[in-house]
């Protein structure tokens, strides 16, 4: 399915690596002014993913989008309102009015970096959780704080959070990251009959396992689940990034409240 962004501008937070990365790369593609983000110039070469934000940006620019068509790089901490405030500001000055937020940027991720240890519902550390929390619940609504505002004013707007199936389903350990995703899910429902009467759109992808860069470099993978005609295996990158065109495009514009769990089926339930 193709799209057509002429015109738009996106602000995909965590997209110097990972889903954002991809997701921004469609979306420039398709015709849209894209912000990169990520939490510092150095996020994207964890993974190997680039040299920089920046150089992921002019790569980017030379070579991924149509004619005319640009893309910026913004850095900051998403958990803090300062950070936003400035790069929505660095990107509206760059590109124009946000038309498009995509929410990717969260995980897993304690207060001292890594996944927190211990990670289970009674045994978490309260700073680890707070900065899990941070990361995603907080971090999502601090960016939909500083750009739906806008879209409202222009009655025009799509924003796509980020939950996870973690969100859905008892697990144990990421206790937190779950209760963090699951709080992401309902502010997305919340947020979305708050805009009804304003023409904005907000929705949620919560994707299945997904063969990223980190995803492969932190831990270890079944073979039998990296491919195949079978939906017992891991999504791709692409699968959820056409997830994401589809719901910031026009062939979704009376879709709003929604969340999508692009799973293979991995989670079959009524609600």
């Amino acid at each position: 399915m193709s799209h057509d962004f002429k015109g738009a501008v996106a602000l995909v937070t965590g997209s110097g690596r990972g889903l954002g990365r991809m997701i921004a790369q469609g979306l420039l593609e398709s015709g849209a002014h894209v912000a990169l983000h990520d939490i510092n110039e150095n996020a994207p070469a964890q993974y190997g993913e680039s040299a920089s934000l920046t150089a992921l940006a002019d790569e980017f620019s030379k070579t991924g989008g149509q004619s005319g068509v640009k893309c910026i790089a913004v850095t900051g901490d998403i958990s803090r309102e300062a950070d936003v405030v400035a790069m929505v500001a660095r990107t509206e000055a760059g590109l124009g009015p946000i038309s498009i937020l995509i929410n990717c940027a969260g995980g897993d991720i304690g207060a001292a970096g890594g996944k927190p240890k211990p990670n289970g519902a009674l045994d978490i550390s309260l700073e680890d959780a707070t900065a899990v929390m941070n990361r995603n619940f907080f971090g999502t609504m601090l960016m939909c704080r500083a750009v739906v505002p806008g879209m409202a004013a222009r009655k025009k707007g799509a924003v796509i959070n980020f939950g996870s199936l973690n969100g859905h389903v008892g697990v144990s350990p990421e206790v937190v990251y779950g209760c963090a995703k699951a709080a992401i899910i309902h502010y997305t429902r919340c947020l979305a009959l708050e805009m009804r009467e304003h023409g904005v759109r907000v929705n949620a992808i919560s994707p299945g396992p997904t063969t990223t860069a980190r995803f492969l470099a932190t831990r270890q993978t079944d073979p039998d689940k990296m491919g195949g005609a079978s939906l017992d295996r891991y999504a791709t990158p692409a699968e959820i990034t056409s997830t994401a065109l589809f719901l910031a495009s026009d062939q979704s514009g009376f879709i709003s409240g929604q969340v999508l769990r692009v799973d293979g089926g991995m989670t079959l339930f009524a609600a």
